[in-house]
């Protein structure tokens, strides 16, 4: 962050400063009393499990300089607010205000599923052009986004943010925060229905993206998804559109996967073509690539720079496609940080891409799909029967559906779909069938935690 007196924290943060005006903040603004340096600001939120006022001290003692809080402490000179989180994002939104007088360049992305894979990518390709913040992990939401900001500092070119929505106006308000220049829509898919309460809310609310942007701006549009370019109308700024299709502005041509399910593709924009290779798995990945590239090239880069860019880069945040060998020679897929029928396919996909003895996909339930949820998995294990899948493992009550839908839909010989109860149970299973060559996918909502089971999955060939 850029230095600031705790006066500037309180006229920025909408707050009453009770202690020295002059402390001046020279270290990064955190939530968590354990990761606390050296002239930091503690914010101290109150979560579901902890109280952030709890720790004022030990914040102190870990060399905190000041604290944004909803009262006083003796601990820390603080800058005394209604709601923390509230104040957050204003501090946020004025220091980003500052850092873009002097030359930022804010990027947006939203997308029922990709936004973090995206996210990643276009930081790592960015950060050869200037310097970049883009932090790994999904940080898309009231207090993700603002901490993304404040990040950054005076030497900052590029500022790649992930903006998530469990609602209307969701968006618009992070866009308030920190206007961006270029804004990224990736899709619009199933996530988040319970929410939305169908395809056509979910839309309206991730435009909203695109409503925030300036005349002078860009927004990158994937047209191969309707809805995605339906949004076109909706903002003032300059659309460049990605896809498949000839027409659009940037796109892949010639794809293929490696022996390792990486894409290969040439990248087709302002009338020049260069080849990329992928270290990312899947070939879902080439949307993401695309509209990384989309948003570079609207950034200032030119099309070779982006093609060696998305050749070099690598997946930098946990549980998404995270690819993994064991000593015996069993591969182990950790997708499950979250899912939607849509990452659910896309992850089957590079299953049945991969070089394999057999292919395994251990499914757990997916999250916040309202009245369409039974359905949606029953459909998820037809699909999963229909791509090949040598064993099937649906994990949890919630998961049912996806063991009926693949039973449903007949096996072929060796083929098998079985359902346990949770995660113990899985591992028990897998842990007596699992043999040299298999490669296992894993993936479920966040809330069921099957990283967990890749993790020891993984350690139980290393005999950890």
């Amino acid at each position: 962050m850029i230095e600031l007196t705790l006066a500037e924290v309180a006229e920025l943060a909408g707050g009453e400063l009770a202690g020295a005006a002059d402390v001046r903040v020279t270290g990064k603004v955190t939530l968590d009393s354990r990761a606390v340096g050296e002239g930091d600001l503690f914010v101290a939120v109150v979560g579901e499990r902890v109280d952030g006022h709890d720790f004022l001290g030990a914040a102190a003692a870990a060399g905190a300089v000041g604290a944004v809080a909803a009262r006083a402490d003796d601990a820390l000179p603080t800058v005394v607010v209604e709601d923390p989180v509230a104040a957050l994002g204003r501090l946020a939104a004025g220091v980003h205000a500052r850092l873009v007088a002097d030359g930022l360049v804010t990027l947006g992305i939203t997308g029922s599923s990709g936004k973090t894979s995206t996210k990643d990518l276009l930081g790592q390709v960015l950060a050869t052009a200037g310097p970049t913040v883009s932090p790994p992990g999904s940080y898309n939401n009231d207090i993700g986004l603002p901490l993304t900001v404040l990040d950054a500092d005076s030497t900052t070119r590029f500022l790649v943010l992930e903006m998530g929505a469990r609602g209307p106006g969701h968006i618009a308000r992070l866009c308030r925060i920190a206007p961006p220049r270029i804004g990224v829509v990736l899709n619009v898919g199933s996530a988040h229905l319970g929410e939305f309460g169908s395809p056509e809310g979910t839309a309206q609310a991730k435009g909203e993206l695109v409503e925030a942007l300036p005349a002078d701006g860009t927004a990158v549009l994937n047209a191969d998804d309707p809805r995605v370019i339906g949004m076109a109308p909706r903002t003032v700024a300059t659309v460049v559109t990605t896809g498949l299709g000839a027409d659009a502005a940037v796109r892949a041509t010639d794809i293929a996967l490696d022996d390792a399910a990486r894409p290969r593709f040439t990248l087709v924009a302002a009338g020049e073509e260069h080849r990329v290779a992928l270290q990312v798995v899947g070939q879902h990945q080439v949307a993401n690539a695309l509209s990384a590239a989309g948003a570079a090239l609207a950034a200032g880069m030119t099309p070779a720079d982006v093609a060696a860019a998305l050749s070099a880069a690598t997946a930098r945040s946990r549980w998404r496609m995270e690819v993994d060998r064991r000593p015996d020679g069993v591969t182990i897929v950790n997708d499950a940080y979250n899912a939607n029928p849509e990452s659910m396919r896309a992850a089957l996909a590079a299953l049945t891409g991969m070089p394999a003895g057999r292919r395994i996909a251990v499914l757990g339930a997916m999250g916040e799909l309202g009245a369409g949820a039974p359905a949606e998995h029953e459909r998820l294990g037809r699909d999963a029967a229909a791509a090949g899948v040598d064993l099937i493992v649906a994990v949890g009550a919630d998961a049912v559906g996806i063991a009926e839908g693949a039973e449903a839909a007949g096996r072929r010989a060796g083929e098998e779909s079985v359902h346990v109860p949770d995660r113990a149970a899985a591992r028990e299973l897998l842990s007596e069938v699992l043999r040299p060559a298999d490669v296992v996918l894993v993936k479920a909502s966040r809330a069921y935690g099957l990283e967990l089971l890749a993790a020891e999955l993984l350690s139980a060939g290393t005999g950890a």
